[in-house]
This record gives structure tokens, C-alpha cells and sequence, in this order.
């Protein structure tokens, strides 16, 4: 893999876009990809387990894909959920023109957008992420500090992590680092050598 990978804001590998076909949401789909983003060629193993693993997203509210690539995973949430209000970031600009491509391709109301272009005060749903576990654990769990306490109360975030790769010891670090924050963590699934956690956030308790 070329140093700068898919985590670059601009790629400066050749571009290359290829035309793929998918199937998301029950639906055959050519949608466009290119060098210099995650797994061009296809939908990736561990994408394709949380597509298959998570519960369909809510109807409503904002709904985040967190690091989307080309965009596979914030069309399969509109798809299946078309009232609510997609959002997809990542920090590869590339990545981002293509998920938008994408979503007009597919017919859907995607937000893609770059971290700081994310409204702070917007709280989410749910989060649906293959997290860029190659970036190193201080990234990533920078990463998971950022995004995971803007859960909406009640909502759940879903990651996809390869068991190899340290499934478990980030499900011990979540658990432990997020405790006073209100949010909790379980295993929601293994398949083919991937764990899909949930991450919970505590509902709100009215005032009497």
C-alpha cells in the first residue's frame, strides 16, 4: 500500500476511476470508484458483514457514515431509510466527490462532507463505520472520541472490525473509555472473521 494510502486529504496516487457493480439494499447498482480510496475494486469483507449484521436504520434524524469511501455504506442507509438525513464524511476529498457521485447515481439524498463541515451541534441517530483500524490506535481512537459521543440519546453506533486486527482489545478500550460518557459496548456479531460492536448511548431521563 502507497504511504499516504486512502487517509490522505488530496491522494496524489493516479486517479483511475472503474466503473463497479454492487448490490445495496436489494439493489443492482454501477457506481464509480478510483485509486486513492478504500477498496476500489469491490465492496469490501468487512463492509459487506456490517451491511449484512446491522438492523435497519432509523426512518428519521441524521444519520452518520463515518470514513464512507466511495460511499457504499451511507447509499445503503438512504436506500433503506429515505426520510432520514444521511450524512457522509471522511477526510479523503476524493473519497467524498465520490460518494456524492454515487448517491446521485443511486437516486439518494447524501450529505458528504469533511469533518469540520459537520455541524457541531448535530447529534446522530446512529453511526455505521468500518473504521480505518491501518491508520494506528492513536488515529483511530482520536476518531472514536470525536464521533462516538454525539450519539443522540438512545442511539447506536455499529463498527466492523476484523478480529485479527483488534476486535477485541477495541471493544476493552471503548468499554473503558467511554463508561462515563454513558455509552456501552457488546459484541453484536461474528462472521467470517470480523465483530460488528454496538455502541449504545444512554436514553435521556426526563425530569419529573
Amino acid at each position: 500500500m502507497a504511504g499516504e494510502h486512502y487517509f490522505s486529504a488530496r491522494p496524489s496516487s493516479e486517479e483511475r476511476p472503474r466503473t463497479i457493480r454492487v448490490e445495496l439494499a436489494g439493489r443492482s447498482l454501477e457506481l464509480t470508484t478510483a485509486g486513492g480510496v478504500f477498496s476500489p475494486e469491490r465492496i469490501d469483507a468487512g463492509t459487506a458483514v456490517l451491511l449484512a449484521r446491522v438492523p435497519a436504520p432509523p426512518t428519521t434524524g441524521a444519520l452518520l457514515d463515518l470514513g464512507c469511501g466511495w460511499g457504499p455504506i451511507a447509499i445503503a442507509m438512504a436506500l433503506r431509510s429515505p426520510q432520514a438525513d444521511v450524512w457522509a464524511v471522511d477526510v479523503n476529498e476524493r473519497a467524498l466527490a465520490l460518494a456524492a457521485a454515487n448517491a446521485r447515481i443511486a437516486g439518494v439524498d447524501v450529505k458528504s462532507a469533511s469533518p469540520q463541515d459537520i455541524p457541531a451541534h448535530l447529534r446522530f441517530a446512529t453511526i455505521w463505520s468500518n473504521p480505518p483500524i491501518r491508520v494506528g490506535k492513536p488515529a483511530l481512537h482520536a476518531l472514536l472520541e470525536a464521533w462516538l459521543p454525539r450519539l443522540a440519546p438512545g442511539g447506536s453506533a455499529w463498527l466492523v472490525v476484523a478480529k485479527q486486527l483488534g476486535a477485541d482489545s477495541l471493544q476493552a478500550w471503548i468499554a473503558d473509555r467511554f463508561a462515563a460518557e454513558g455509552l456501552t459496548v457488546r459484541r453484536a456479531a461474528t462472521d467470517r472473521g470480523y465483530r460488528v460492536l454496538e455502541v449504545s448511548a444512554a436514553r435521556s431521563i426526563d425530569p419529573e
